[in-house]
């Protein structure tokens, strides 16, 4: 088998603090390779944003090891990319400040073909009309497909996502999800998806890896075969029976 982009390796992490040591991921073990798309699902609490961090380089594990192409992660790699729950843009830049950020912090001016490159992900996202406004200016959905641009105008070696719709109204989700999964199509060479929504993952994912209770080890895996955007894959005749396997797999977990 050829080497994971990223892998877990029987990694274990533990928080400390006033109450004393809390046991998050044990014995954890997980590989993601290259072109693949993989959601993570588990209680609340269970550890999911955790492994992203790990992922991201900022956290370092207790025990076991995080590799990035066979080497360990010590710190936030440089190609990554990190869409939070929040947009976490900068109020006082416009929306193409914003998506230029990234590029500026890691090498002060963006080339010109990396500025033609944000400028297409503003016309793919329909910010293009957009891209001078300030970010009080624009929607919720609007201004999460401004922190995507952002996020992707990097060109990242592997995305991490938080959560990154859970604060719209669902069609909003839906529709972003597709944008999402477009862009994706031809960008990071692996994603990692961390929801608490089951249709969300079946609709994005390539595969589903569902989480146990904190300590969180892998419960079970679900591979994904369903063709198609993610509005196309939840009208599917299939969409139901992996919605089902899975949600079996949470229901019996948290009783």
């Amino acid at each position: 088998m050829d080497q994971p982009l990223l892998f877990f390796d029987c990694v274990s992490m533990c928080y400390h603090d006033d109450s004393g040591e809390t046991e998050v991921l044990s014995d954890f073990t997980l590989r993601v390779d290259s072109g693949e798309f993989l959601a993570l699902l588990g209680p609340s609490g269970c550890g999911k944003s955790t492994v992203l961090s790990l992922a991201a380089g900022l956290l370092k594990p207790d025990s076991g090891r995080v590799t990035l192409r066979g080497q360990e992660i010590r710190r936030p790699p440089l190609h990554m990319g990190y869409m939070l729950q929040r947009d976490h843009l900068f109020p006082w830049l416009t929306v193409r400040e914003n998506a230029l950020l990234g590029i500026r912090v890691r090498q002060k001016e963006p080339s010109a073909r990396q500025k033609r490159h944000v400028e297409d992900l503003l016309a793919a996202c329909g910010l293009t009309e957009f891209a001078d406004a300030l970010p009080g200016q624009l929607s919720g959905g609007m201004r999460q497909r401004a922190a995507l641009v952002r996020t992707l105008a990097v060109e990242p070696d592997f995305l991490l996502l938080d959560e990154p719709f859970s604060a719209l109204d669902a069609q909003t989700r839906i529709q972003l999800s597709d944008e999402v999964k477009q862009q994706l199509s031809g960008g990071a060479a692996a994603t990692i998806l961390v929801t608490h929504d089951v249709s969300e993952a079946i609709s994005m994912a390539d595969r589903v890896v569902v989480l146990t209770r904190r300590p969180a080890r892998i419960r079970s895996e679900h591979r994904i075969d369903l063709p198609g955007s993610p509005m196309e894959r939840r009208r599917s005749a299939q969409f139901k029976d992996y919605f089902d396997r899975i949600w079996k797999e949470l229901d019996v977990h948290v009783q």
